[in-house]
């Protein structure tokens, strides 16, 4: 699989949301990797049954990498809040509805806080990429990074939930910083180091 990240190659990258696109083109552009988005290749967004984080992603990696038969790079992420026993979790994009209206999943984070009377506001969010070549192997990286749910939102940078979550160590939202800073910190840089360590641990090994 190191192959796959090799400077000049290309990779899909296995989500239809624009904005979750740009950030991974941006981790990877240091590679000097082709980036692809699966919504300008019109291929199919697959339904996802997995039960985690990292089951979802390997299965957008997989489905991606088969129907274009490029590698593929998927994300699934999202928030978890312990005052709601880590919802939304897996399911953080559907609190928007169909439509996917972070508005709204917003409006119901602070609504579903408030109704369980919440004192702890502290949340995670969670990143598993899977990196996926067309015969089917793959390979998961999961990260995280903690902070504090706010309200009302702040900031129109980043996309999501980032306008309610405050990162430790840090006063502003990450819908407020500079889109260079979140990508040091945040669960997909997070995964993306774990990924990348590995796939240079898979050139030595092809050296051999």
């Amino acid at each position: 699989m190191g192959s796959v990240l090799r400077r000049g190659a290309r990779l899909v990258i296995a989500s239809h949301n624009e904005g979750k696109v740009r950030e991974i083109a941006a981790l990877l552009e240091p590679l000097g990797i082709e980036c692809l988005s699966a919504g300008k290749l019109n291929l199919p967004e697959p339904e996802e049954t997995g039960e985690s984080f990292a089951e979802n992603a390997r299965l957008k990696a997989l489905a991606a990498a088969k129907a274009s038969g490029i590698p593929a790079l998927a994300d699934d992420s999202g928030l978890e809040i312990a005052a709601l026993a880590g919802d939304p979790g897996i399911s953080s994009a559907r609190w928007g509805g169909d439509a996917k209206d972070f508005q709204a999943a917003m409006k119901r984070v602070h609504d579903e806080l408030e109704a369980v009377g919440a004192r702890d506001y502290k949340a995670n969010f969670t990143c598993a990429l899977a990196l996926a070549a067309p015969n089917g192997q793959a390979q998961v990286f999961e990260g995280k990074v903690f902070g504090t749910i706010v309200w009302p939102p702040r900031g129109t940078r980043g996309f999501g939930y980032d306008p309610i979550f405050v990162p430790d160590g840090s006063e502003e939202t990450f819908g407020e910083m500079d889109p260079e800073v979140k990508h040091a910190i945040s669960h997909r840089a997070r995964a993306f180091e774990k990924l990348i360590v590995r796939s240079a641990v898979t050139y030595d090994d092809d050296k051999r």
